[in-house]
């Protein structure tokens, strides 16, 4: 087989997942290292034998990778100079350093357990020239990613199996992309900068025969967290209402850069006919201070759920729509969504001012995803469940009716029947509200829900599965605005 090696000589790799993303791509793409390949052909003259090389290697299949653990560094924010400005005729005072403008920059980076990876392609043999071509490219490669992460890059053949640690990748190239990136660094160019910039290669899906043998729910374990940092946040309890002015919010960022054409039925959840949509979608959940011993339930943020394999946090109309309505405010040194006191119907006309940042590192351990996707048997509700359906029995054929929605809300996200549903008012975390309040309590202890769903059944649960089972475990008709979320119940003294 052909291997590329590639050896972090600093130790450090920084490289982003996407524009806006605060999160090292980890290890590197087979699109990244392709695209850096092209640079050096580019740099070193544009040979003709090279860029046969080159169109030779793009054919072939998609390599795997063998790389070790990283721990992702902690991503500031820097303000950096733009490129040189021009003079004109009557000058230019940003030619001086200290009046040059600054533009908010992040440089996510890992540290490699290992700094040396290695890039396979199973059966692909190269004849002498294409070769020899290909390792004088690895060879004048000095880096991957960001220009700091110098490298040490060869190509060689080897006869021994592929590593075990060996992985398949997230994105991959395709015949064609060589001139692709030729035509986008052309218009690059050609736009001073502006226009240009490649798109990410394709995503790789992966074969059933290519995932674990856990059972996994249609909703992926990668967030993007929305954490609170000014105004004041809603009770838990009118968290489905913020969740769907949230989407709207998002919604609006699409509006507001001109792609109301493009969006993903993934984000809106409906079909381009305005129908909704039968596909998993964007989920908007709660983050609450729960679970924990003293726990009040008070919520911490948000979290936008993509569906398993969507890549949404890679797609560069989403990213365009988010940054539209979570700016970056240079006070603060971070995005920031923001409500500013105005009344909206989806809050049932209540005003409210709230400002949620979005970043994949959230500071408090309540927002941390791994305390909802982690593996286990029992899972317990943080926030009721909607029934799919009205109920229509009374005593122990209710009680039997409750557990069979909650059954096939189960098997509505991928996951298996659970041997055993255990459904109350109360919830089995602690500092989750009830599913309802008592006859004489207040109106705002009562959970408020969109239209749609208000007339549906709440009820909290425990549920058991037969094996365990990978979260996020979000279930009921208000899963897509978060009700119905399970946490993981950690031993036999939580399970009883």
């Amino acid at each position: 087989m052909l291997v590329l090696e590639i050896e972090y000589l600093t130790g450090v790799v920084f490289a982003a997942r996407g524009p806006e993303s605060s999160l090292p791509d980890w290890p590197p793409q087979p699109d990244r290292i392709f695209s850096a390949l092209v640079a050096t052909w580019g740099a070193h003259g544009e040979r003709s034998d090279e860029a046969e090389a080159l169109k030779w290697l793009e054919k072939q299949s998609t390599p795997v990778i063998a790389a070790s653990e990283a721990e992702a560094r902690t991503s500031a924010l820097r303000f950096v100079p733009p490129n040189d400005p021009k003079t004109g005729k009557s000058g230019n005072k940003e030619i001086l350093p200290i009046l040059r403008r600054r533009q908010p920059r992040m440089f996510p980076a890992a540290r490699p357990h290992d700094p040396v990876i290695h890039l396979c392609w199973k059966d692909s043999v190269p004849d002498e020239e294409t070769l020899a071509s290909l390792k004088q490219l690895a060879a004048n490669t000095a880096y991957v990613g960001h220009s700091s992460s110098l490298t040490r890059c060869r190509f060689l053949q080897s006869e021994e199996p592929l590593p075990l640690m060996a992985e398949q990748p997230r994105r991959r190239v395709y015949e064609g992309r060589f001139d692709e990136l030729r035509r986008d660094y052309q218009r690059f160019s050609e736009s001073g900068g502006k226009i240009g910039r490649p798109r990410p290669g394709d995503y790789v899906t992966r074969t059933p025969e290519q995932e674990d043998k856990t059972a996994h729910s249609s909703f992926s374990s990668d967030w993007l967290v929305l954490e609170h940092i000014g105004g004041e946040m809603p009770d838990i309890r009118a968290a489905a209402l913020v969740a769907k002015e949230i989407r709207n919010t998002i919604l609006s960022g699409y509006q507001q850069s001109g792609m109301e054409n493009q969006i993903s039925a993934v984000v809106s959840g409906h079909t381009s006919d305005g129908k909704p949509t039968s596909e998993p979608h964007l989920a908007i959940i709660p983050l609450t201070f729960a679970g924990f011993p003293y726990a009040d339930g008070h919520l911490l943020g948000f979290a936008l759920v993509p569906p398993r394999n969507s890549h949404l946090f890679e797609d560069a109309g989403f990213l365009q729509a988010l940054r539209k309505v979570a700016p970056l405010r240079k006070q603060e040194e971070r995005r920031s969504m923001q409500w500013e006191g105005t009344e909206r119907e989806t809050m049932r006309l209540r005003s409210f001012d709230l400002r949620l940042s979005p970043t994949f590192e959230p500071s408090k351990a309540s927002l941390n995803s791994r305390l909802y996707t982690r593996e286990a048997r029992t899972f317990a509700t943080v926030t009721p469940i909607v029934l799919d359906r009205h109920l229509k029995e009374k005593g122990v054929e209710r009680e039997e009716e409750i557990a069979a929605q909650i059954k096939a809300a189960c098997r509505n996200i991928g996951l298996p029947e659970p041997e055993k549903v255990v459904a109350d008012k109360h919830s089995a975390i602690e500092g989750a509200p009830s599913a309802y309040p008592s006859g004489n309590s207040p109106e705002w202890m009562r959970w408020q829900v969109p239209a749609s769903l208000a007339s549906r059944a709440l009820t909290h649960a425990v549920i058991r599965f037969s094996e365990p089972v990978a979260g996020p475990v979000i279930l009921g008709a208000g899963r897509f605005v978060g009700l119905g979320l399970c946490r993981p119940l950690d031993n036999a003294e939580d399970e009883a």
